[in-house]
């Protein structure tokens, strides 16, 4: 008995550290070394000839603060184009008023998903030989845009993103694991081949190279897809995290929609992820799910493997919540939650077998559409 439990111990003693482990490389965006070089807003926009382009899909409540905080850069690009992806709210108008340059996207015909179709067409409208894709909810800093741009120059390829997760209601805090495992999941930093969709920047060279959006027109992941071509067509694909530089809020529709939001994209990303890293959150996963039973189990007498003392299991339990609490500081604006993770557990449990449902369907319906999930 005493091995027994000696055992299942250790094996969580090695769970938590894995964790520890699984987040030592989130590297922040680099900053930009002497990023202005003395030139004006003017010069500088005119040596890179940027495009910012933006898909936006019934997005007019979000428009304004990503329009706006792009009005505030130190690099301001040539143009600002946001392709309005058949829109039936204000979104045109709000982006027209903020002074950017709209897009109507054509009718989206079979095999495209409608974020692909927009920046497909965004791109062929654009005319900078630098190329920033932007998600309608993202908000960056004032010098994102240099930093951004410093690193595709001196890396070359496609470079992404991040943002930070703002959390402003309740039910946002129960995303608190598909935030953290996503990232846990992959590595990052310089020429990892893994990219995030919200924010990605690459020259038009590398972006035709590479295929573009039209060889990935009918992924819903498209980001993931994407950096695999770059990397097929020997082109570097990096990684960062941007905490302090670019933020968004996912899914401020409600509840709903983040169940809707996470599950169309749960499945196909999880066949993504290499196996090592697989494994590892697997791993690290199923002692967190451990530690969230292992405390009410010793206390109302449920079935428990191991040491049933609740002072133990109590110390376990501290153990992973304070783990929790460090570790998603880095990746989104999460607190009370973490001291009640068997809430937010419950709720990436749920969402794991609705997107299983989903894949049994083949399709779930986003935005009015349906979305293929296969």
């Amino acid at each position: 008995m005493e091995s027994s439990m000696g055992l299942v111990e250790i094996s969580l003693l090695v769970r938590w550290l894995l964790g520890w482990f699984l987040c030592l490389r989130m590297p922040a965006l680099p900053e930009a070394p002497n990023p202005t070089g003395g030139l004006s807003l003017e010069a500088r926009r005119g040596a890179l000839r940027l495009s910012v382009l933006i898909p936006a899909r019934n997005e007019e409540g979000t428009l304004p603060h990503l329009l706006a905080a792009l009005a505030r850069q130190s690099l301001q690009p040539l143009e600002v184009i946001v392709i309005d992806d058949h829109s039936s709210d204000g979104t045109a108008a709000v982006a027209s008023g903020a002074g950017a340059l709209v897009l109507q996207a054509p009718p989206l015909p079979a095999g495209w998903c409608g974020k692909t179709w927009a920046l497909h067409h965004g791109v062929l409208a654009s005319g900078g030989e630098c190329l920033v894709f932007l998600d309608a909810d993202t908000v960056p800093g004032p010098r994102f845009l240099e930093h951004l741009m410093a690193a595709q120059q001196r890396l070359g390829g496609l470079v992404s993103v991040q943002p930070f997760h703002r959390t402003e209601k309740p039910y946002e805090q129960l995303s608190l694991l598909f935030n953290l495992v996503g990232l846990m999941a992959v590595p990052l930093g310089p020429n990892v081949g893994v990219a995030f969709g919200p924010a990605m920047a690459t020259s038009r060279a590398d972006y035709q190279q590479s295929g573009g959006h039209a060889a990935v027109a009918g992924q819903v992941v498209e980001d993931w897809f994407l950096a695999h071509l770059y990397e097929r067509a020997a082109l570097p694909v990096s990684a960062f995290m941007g905490r302090g530089q670019i933020e968004y809020r996912m899914y401020p529709g409600g509840l709903r929609d983040m169940v809707i939001g996470f599950s169309k994209n749960f499945a196909t990303a999880a066949a993504e992820v290499r196996w090592p890293w697989l494994l590892g959150v697997l791993l690290w996963i199923s002692g967190l799910f451990w530690a969230a039973w292992c405390l009410p189990a010793a206390l109302l007498g449920w079935p428990l493997v191991g040491n049933p003392d609740p002072w133990l299991n109590a110390a376990i339990y501290g153990a992973f919540a304070l783990q929790l609490g460090v570790l998603s500081r880095r990746v989104g604006s999460f607190g009370w939650i973490n001291l009640v993770f068997p809430i937010p557990v419950l709720f990436f449990l749920g969402v794991f077998l609705t997107a299983i449902l989903n894949l049994e369907r083949g399709t779930i319906e986003w935005k009015g559409r349906q979305i293929p999930t296969r």
